[in-house]
């Protein structure tokens, strides 16, 4: 029951005028059919009262022959003007489609408009922008300051490593003998062990500095 008291839309109303065409069409050609059956009678019947000699029956059928051609063409014009007004509803009900996509999309854009602030949008970005920089700015410190740490640590672990090198290649041990290492009024007798094991204290030195040691 609802269905009955429901307003039709327009796409309904095309649609129902689109059917309408079509049976329209369909019952057009229909006629056209039985006129063209009518008129093979006609001209037979022509043809026999010709035979027969009957004049009178002959005009009277050719009138009516006359008559059915012109009703048949007038088919053709009426099938013409259906099949028109098909093509218009159908191009009509296109462009009502198209121009409802159009006003959707214009309602879109509008609320995307209204909600859209260029100045704010503009702000927003340079506000973005600044952060950004600001996050880059202290990444930058952060990984200056760990790599100085780092670098830093490093270097006196690298250095310690190159200078218990050179000790053990002299044969020197830092937790042993360099403990008692001679004093500086004991200088000749440790130079002369020195020279003693063939390695003196510019060899020392001279190795210190070749692998950076100062």
């Amino acid at each position: 029951m609802a269905s009955l008291f429901k307003k039709k839309t327009v796409d309904d109303v095309i649609k129902e005028q689109t059917k309408e065409l079509r049976g329209t069409q369909r019952q057009i050609t229909r006629d056209r059919t039985a006129l063209e059956k009518q008129e093979k009678q006609l001209e037979m019947e022509i043809k026999k009262m010709a035979k027969t000699g009957n004049k009178e029956a002959c005009k009277i059928l050719a009138k009516q022959l006359v008559q059915l051609r012109k009703q048949k063409t007038r088919t053709y014009a009426v099938s013409s003007k259906v099949t028109s007004m098909s093509t218009q509803t159908k191009l009509m009900h296109s462009q009502m489609k198209m121009a409802g996509a159009m006003g959707a999309t214009t309602k879109t854009m509008q609320a995307v408009n209204k909600k859209m602030d260029p100045q704010k949008t503009l702000q927003t970005m340079q506000n973005f922008q600044k952060e950004t920089a600001k996050m880059e700015m202290t990444e930058e410190l952060m990984n200056d300051t760990l790599d100085e740490l780092f670098e830093d640590s490093g270097d006196e672990d690298e250095s310690q490593d190159i200078v218990n090198q050179v000790l053990d290649e002299i044969g020197i041990e830092i937790s042993g003998k360099m403990v008692h290492a001679p004093s500086a009024g004991r200088a000749k007798p440790a130079a002369s062990a020195s020279k003693a094991d063939g390695i003196s204290d510019e060899d020392i030195e001279r190795q210190l500095k070749a692998l950076g040691v100062d």
